[in-house]
């Protein structure tokens, strides 16, 4: 009898033809006509060919302008009552939306309809805010969630429109602002933001559920269109970006980019995903722009795969898409040299063309730092302290380091963050320690194991403003690999001492045990999130890559030079390992790329 290898736990479906790998057939970006004037932090509502833009901040300030779309043409319409920015919107059509919060200059919950022809002022959101997200198809039903209160809070607060009045209802699991929102008032997506980076959160009409779907470059302040299940979003921050993505319900996939690189667009939220409206935005320039682009893509009528799905083609053939066929395909490859060799430094980054490296060991402690865009190393501003045998988080414009070694203390508790150009003091660890791991974000951070100078299995969790101390890890140990979304998901894995195989989720609460690497090591490089993650080189100064599906690991192609204690992070399928130690300190650079492919499944 035949046994199929690597699907323990998978359902097995039967397709009468192969799924699609997924994205959107004959995807792409137009140039519309400009919009009259130019701003960004505008709200939106409507369609591809039924639009409306209103408010937002200009190039002299904040404006109370707003404009409205047929198709072809923008003409102005009366303005709204309250001039402001950092607005959110929601409706069916240039002739029935709603705008929401924002700053005028002041934080507002004003709320005001348009009906084709005048804005009326409606019934103030419970919570004031700006920068919030929402979602709706109707100006008469939506909800609006996150934003941040003074001087810079992240929110979970949720708020329920009837056409009336605002009721808060279910909290996010994680704060954030800048999300991007789209959906209905029962069944809506938070996808990234300032906070969560990548994450996506979904509502159901009473509570969000946190989803192991990620956007594949984490950014802000997107525009959007489409539902829940059939969405997409594009444009956003930092860095500023063409990036578009599309959902499919369980995951996001690249597809063409636009044609100009903004953030806090306006959208088309209640468009669909084949067929979306972006106008305005904000470039890398101080200047707010009146840019138009249509999306349209043929819409998918096969089933779409999803990482992990295995099915029976045609009755026949046994087929894997992404966790037992095309992992296997993953390669390293040469990537720019590092200005500076060094060993025991730490590394953030969203993928392997934009990320960071910083402090660590040359002939002493350093606290240089580089960023990566995929083709050079540069040089920023320095850690305020050299250190080494540091952790670190974030991605190239947010990221945080934690602890490690500096000439005096051994065991430091010391934690910085940088901002895209320069390092400021944060606040302190409860326990100065060295060699410890770190996931999440400068806003919501986790902070795990280390030597201070006996193996730890300390955790301690970061809001925002202070670190606090949580449930330890279930094995003590230094120098692991450790990954993570947030504070509430995180993952460890190998360390010593002794060398470790054993690897940790965390939920926010506490750690389990799951499965083991199937190479012990230690002073590893890390990358990816708690349910999709990569381990790779270590003690001793070994070449291997695992990839970890949600529930095992898979060893794929070996680093071209094994090493340890490089820079790291990015994704389980886009990550990066810059220098490090052979015999020596070496600036060597490896760029890893992994594309879920579609294959047969082996039989044994």
């Amino acid at each position: 009898m035949a046994t199929y290898k690597e699907i323990k736990g998978v359902t097995i479906q039967t397709k009468d033809e192969d799924p699609v790998v997924g994205g959107l057939p004959g995807a792409t970006w137009a140039s519309g006509n400009a919009v009259p004037a130019s701003a960004y932090y505008s709200g939106s509502a409507g369609t591809q060919t039924s639009n409306i833009t209103a408010a937002g901040y200009g190039p002299s300030g904040i404006v109370d302008t707003s404009f409205s779309y047929d198709g072809t043409n923008w003409t102005a319409t009366p303005s709204v009552n309250d001039g402001r920015e950092m607005v959110a919107g929601f409706g069916a059509s240039n002739t029935a939306a709603l705008i929401v919060a924002g700053d005028s200059p002041g934080f507002t919950g004003a709320t005001e309809q348009w009906d084709g022809s005048s804005w009326t002022e409606k019934n103030d959101l419970n919570t004031v805010r700006v920068q919030g997200a929402a979602a709706g198809t109707s100006y008469t039903s939506g909800i609006f969630f996150g934003g941040r209160t003074p001087p810079n809070t992240p929110k979970v607060e949720t708020e329920s429109w009837n056409g009336t009045s605002w009721t808060e209802v279910g909290d996010l699991n994680t704060a954030v602002r800048t999300s991007a929102g789209f959906g209905t008032t029962t069944a809506a997506i938070s996808a990234g933001g300032s906070t969560t980076v990548s994450g996506v959160e979904s509502w159901n009409g009473s509570a969000w559920t946190e989803l192991s779907g990620t956007l594949n470059t984490g950014r802000n302040a997107m525009g959007v269109s489409g539902t829940q299940t059939l969405g997409l979003v594009f444009g956003g921050s930092p860095p500023v970006t063409t990036k578009t993505e599309a959902w499919n319900g369980t995951a996001f996939t690249e597809v063409n980019d636009m044609a100009n690189s903004l953030y806090a667009r306006g959208g088309s939220p209640a468009g669909t995903q084949t067929a979306a409206l972006a106008s305005r935005g904000q470039p890398s320039s101080p200047s707010p722009t009146n840019f138009t682009e249509e999306f349209s893509a043929a819409p998918v009528t096969a089933d779409i795969l999803t990482e992990g799905s295995i099915f029976l083609s045609a009755g026949t053939t046994l087929k894997g898409f992404g966790k037992a066929a095309g992992i296997p395909a993953a390669t390293w490859s040469s990537g720019a040299s590092m200005n500076t060799a060094r060993r025991a430094q730490a590394g953030a980054g969203a993928n392997n063309d934009s990320a960071l490296a910083f402090g660590g060991l040359t002939t002493a402690a350093t606290g240089v730092t580089e960023k990566y865009d995929g083709t050079s190393w540069t040089e920023s501003g320095d850690i305020p302290s050299a250190r080494y045998n540091i952790a670190g988080a974030g991605i190239q414009t947010a990221a945080a380091v934690l602890g490690g070694e500096t000439p005096s203390p051994a065991y430091d508790d010391s934690t910085f963050h940088f901002n895209g150009s320069s390092w400021s003091a944060q606040a302190d660890l409860n326990t100065g320690r060295r060699e410890m791991a770190a996931g999440g974000t400068t806003t919501s951070l986790l902070g795990f194991g280390g030597a201070e100078p006996a193996d730890s299995g300390k955790t301690e969790s970061y809001d925002g403003s202070s670190f606090t101390e949580v449930a330890d890890l279930n094995t003590a140990r230094r120098n692991l690999g450790g990954v993570g979304a947030s504070n509430t998901s995180a993952f460890g894995f190998g360390g010593e001492s002794p060398t470790k195989a054993n690897a940790e989720q965390w939920n926010g609460s506490s750690w389990t045990e799951v499965g083991d690497l199937n190479t012990a090591r230690y002073y590893m490089g890390a990358a990816g999130a708690s349910s999709s993650a990569l381990a790779y080189g270590g003690i001793s100064s070994t070449a291997n890559t695992e990839v970890w599906n949600g529930s095992s690991w898979t060893e794929v192609n070996n680093l071209s030079t094994a090493r340890y204690g490089g820079c790291d992070k990015g994704t389980s399928s886009s990550a990066i390992f810059g220098g490090g130690y052979t015999t020596t300190n070496v600036a060597v650079t490896e760029e890893f790329t992994a594309d879920n492919a579609l294959a047969d499944i082996t039989l044994s």
